[in-house]
């Protein structure tokens, strides 16, 4: 196993900067995901790592060696590419060996480290298929079988349930996340879907336009992202922005939305103290805003109203689309609730949730927290 460090590299492609003065480390054993819109160039600074493309710039280390100038198959890699890239013409057991057969490892290796990839997979019973006769989900797991044989110092995978249904990327999520924890090895894996992120990294690495914008632990991303952009990438539904204004009234602050006031906590009073009498940016995401019959004691006394537009039912929840004045906002409210559509609900925010956020280019979050 080995730590991945990418150092200030760049790429560009022609006049197109596709990655700019990116700087990760990625830990011996770590599941690192790397996440953000299509065109963020996280595919890129994967292909960078397996060799598939030159860095412009800066160096890329896996264990203790400048790799930049090492072609992919000396790189003690593997990779898994959205497109399951099986040869039709071979049975799953000689896709999995061709690899290593081309590396000269005796048959009894490759035989025994077939076998053992397989049982890891439970693709066992299908070894004598041809891909034709599997399923996508089946199909995914022989590429990732296939790399597994390599016993390989880094697994990288791009976007690999991307052609599956939904249920089969939840199967397909746990079964990547066991294997992670089964093999400890280190993991590197491109995804625009924030939901995959979450659930199985232990690593997020958010990008936009070229740019890392934060890394962290998943919770840590969702619970204090660094600006505007990955408070609302990251989180599904996305968090509710509105613009603002912050007022003080005698020893209190407000946000004045205009189509509502609401205090803001105590305990975060200090920290946006400097915001007094400027312009800012007010997010909640829809899981701290309830109808404020069934929403919990601590966060009734902060409503406001809206008029119902969709309604979302989901079994365990619903999502309201609402408006408030101007504002357009969803809101996860319980199953319990009776509204419906073009009536007016009470909604109460669970203020202590709220996030402000600065009104320049940036959009920082102002922090409240040491």
């Amino acid at each position: 196993m080995a730590k991945v460090v990418l150092e200030s590299i760049s790429k560009n492609f022609g006049t197109v900067e596709a990655v700019k003065d990116f700087d990760l480390t990625v830990e011996d054993k770590e599941f690192a995901i790397l996440v953000g819109p299509s065109g963020c160039g996280k595919s890129t600074a994967l292909r960078m790592v397996a060799g598939l493309e030159e860095p412009s710039g800066g160096n890329i280390y896996i264990g203790d060696r400048i790799v930049n100038d090492l072609p992919p198959k000396d790189r003690d890699i593997a990779m898994v590419f959205q497109e399951y890239a099986l040869y039709p013409h071979m049975s799953v057991y000689k896709n999995m060996a061709f690899g290593l057969k081309l590396r000269k490892f005796p048959p009894s290796e490759i035989h025994q480290r077939v076998k053992e990839a397989s049982e890891i997979l439970g693709i066992q019973q299908f070894l004598d298929r041809k891909p034709k006769q599997l399923s996508g989900g089946q199909r995914q797991r022989v590429a990732v079988g296939r790399a597994i044989v390599r016993k390989p110092a880094v697994f990288l995978f791009d976007e690999p349930l991307s052609n599956l249904d939904a249920k089969l990327r939840v199967q397909m999520r746990a079964e990547l996340s066991k294997l992670h924890d089964r093999l400890q090895t280190t993991i590197i894996y491109v995804t625009h879907d924030q939901v995959e992120a979450m659930t199985m990294g232990t690593k997020i690495v958010v990008m936009k336009d070229g740019w890392i914008h934060q890394v962290g632990a998943p919770l840590e991303v969702y619970n204090f992202p660094v600006n505007q952009f990955v408070a609302g990438f990251i989180g599904s539904p996305v968090m509710n922005f509105f613009p603002c204004r912050i007022l003080q009234k005698e020893n209190r602050l407000f946000i004045d939305a205009e189509a509502f006031q609401l205090p803001i906590p105590e305990k975060k009073s200090p920290y946006y103290q400097s915001l007094a009498g400027s312009e800012a940016i007010f997010g909640i995401r829809p899981n701290d805003i309830y109808d404020r019959l069934h929403a919990p004691e601590h966060a009734r006394g902060n409503t406001i109203r809206a008029v119902v537009d969709v309604i979302e039912p989901l079994g365990s929840e619903i999502h309201l689309n609402v408006t408030a004045g101007k504002h357009n906002l969803i809101a996860r409210v319980d199953v319990q609730t009776s509204v419906r559509v073009h009536q007016e609900i009470e909604l109460a925010l669970d203020l202590n949730k709220m996030h402000l956020f600065e009104t320049d280019s940036h959009n920082l979050r102002v922090k409240t927290e040491a």
